[in-house]
């Protein structure tokens, strides 16, 4: 993905924003789906992953094996708000904040990912919504590694990294719309 530019002081920065016609595919499966117990063995075994999004992020630290970076926005599907403090074990690391707003992969994000990756790893807390952030763990994580994250009412998605997947993402992020986008700020 492209290094974001100069940030100006101005409340807009630029990202990709998902187009209608590309929800469908983005709402596909990809890597195996895990639910319960068959899950959280999978979680276990991980050796190097991230995580995207408040419940498994939450449940990977409840197992004791965190993630090398967790990307959450302290809400779930059903607009229950997770406790700051729950992940504070990957916030200890590093700890970095973006606004990223639904339907958008902002180039704030990505740059947190980067950075997250590069230095070891944290938490990365987005003000609006993280789900696109699997999209950029993908991209930025070494073959090899695992990118989980849930699918409401289905469970756990597995990622594993690889050139296939990262041309994956690069082909989706090909297809959304480059521009600017309002921070709300």
């Amino acid at each position: 993905m492209p290094r974001a530019g100069t940030r100006s002081a101005s409340s807009d920065t630029t990202g990709w924003v998902v187009p209608e016609s590309l929800r469908p595919e983005l709402a596909r499966r990809y890597g195996p789906v895990l639910a319960g117990a068959e899950a959280d063995r999978a979680l276990r075994a991980l050796a190097l992953f991230a995580s995207c999004g408040d419940r498994v992020t939450l449940r990977a630290l409840e197992l004791g094996h965190p993630p090398l970076v967790g990307i959450v926005d302290y809400k779930t599907q059903r607009e229950e708000r997770i406790d700051p403090e729950a992940f504070e074990p990957l916030a200890a690391r590093r700890r970095l904040r973006v606004k990223n707003p639904a339907g958008t992969l902002t180039d704030g994000l990505c740059d947190a990912v980067r950075e997250l990756v590069a230095a070891g790893g944290g938490l990365l807390e987005v003000d609006g919504e993280e789900d696109l952030g699997s999209l950029a763990l993908v991209e930025t994580l070494p073959a090899g590694a695992t990118v989980i994250y849930g699918i409401p009412g289905a469970g756990v998605s597995f990622v594993r990294v690889d050139a296939t997947a990262k041309e994956h993402v690069r082909q989706l992020i090909g297809r959304m719309e480059r521009r600017k986008v309002d921070l709300g700020d």
